[in-house]
């Protein structure tokens, strides 16, 4: 999908010098997939809290795929 969008130029580069992406396209798809995944996270914390959790890696992946 195509769109024009005003993105802060020094913001821009500081994000391609920090994340090595080559190119705008790639700078963007890695910036909303770590959000997506800050977020994920974010909201298995606030469904669990600080604590240890007690789950294994089976359960961690059917929280995710029931996310979406």
């Amino acid at each position: 999908m195509r769109s024009t969008i005003d993105i802060d130029e020094k913001l821009l580069q500081e994000a391609q010098k920090i994340t090595g992406a080559k190119t705008k396209k790639e700078l963007i798809g890695l910036s909303l997939r770590e959000l997506i995944r800050k977020k994920r996270r974010e909201h298995l914390i606030s469904l669990f809290g600080s604590s240890v959790l007690d789950i294994d890696l089976e359960d961690v992946e059917k929280l995710r795929k029931d996310e979406f």
